[in-house]
């Protein structure tokens, strides 16, 4: 639960500054049970994917939203292994691709990005950094700069924006973040 943040600021921000109108697609890749899907539903928001690999995470949001849950589509896979069926505005991944350590697990999510985001659509990608964890939840991540995010992505995407981010977990320890906006070409 380090990942936990009651108002996901930086996810919206972004998300309000990079839509032209409520309907269009948004997927929040890891969003399980986070609150970035309450607060998108409260601003009127009206075509939301949340991806998780956990089946448990999704039932935990979908209780808590309660109605609501049924305004979102729910997609419960491992997204090195997601077959996106529609094209996203906005593509939303906090703290999912750091997971990704192998080569060609990395190109999938490559892949996947460059079919997934409608042409001119937006990416946020949020990993830690180079200051950030080795470690999340006791599993092996992968660090990024923000210069090695743009060079990640560089064939589909234009790089808009990288920035650092301190994120305080409820154990109250610190986690550097680096946040890197895209364009898809």
């Amino acid at each position: 639960m380090s990942w936990y943040q009651p108002l996901p600021k930086t996810s919206l921000d972004f998300i309000q500054s990079n839509t032209s109108s409520k309907d269009d697609a948004i997927i929040d890749i890891g969003g399980g049970d986070s609150f970035l899907v309450d607060h998108l539903l409260d601003l009127g928001y009206t075509n939301i994917s949340v991806l998780d690999i956990s089946e448990n995470a999704i039932e935990r949001a979908k209780k808590r939203l309660g109605n609501k849950a049924e305004s979102v589509k729910w997609i419960v896979s491992d997204i090195t292994h997601f077959n996106p069926t529609e094209k996203y505005a906005v593509w939303h991944d906090r703290a999912v691709f750091h997971f990704l350590t192998d080569a060609s697990d990395i190109e999938k999510y490559q892949q996947i990005t460059a079919s997934a985001i409608a042409d001119n659509g937006k990416m946020l990608i949020g990993t830690f950094s180079e200051s950030g964890p080795k470690k999340c939840s006791g599993i092996e991540i992968k660090q990024y700069s923000a210069n090695l995010l743009e060079e990640t992505f560089k064939t589909n995407f234009k790089a808009v924006e990288c920035f650092f981010e301190n994120h305080t977990t409820p154990f109250d320890t610190i986690q550097n973040f680096v946040f890197c906006s895209f364009e898809k070409k």
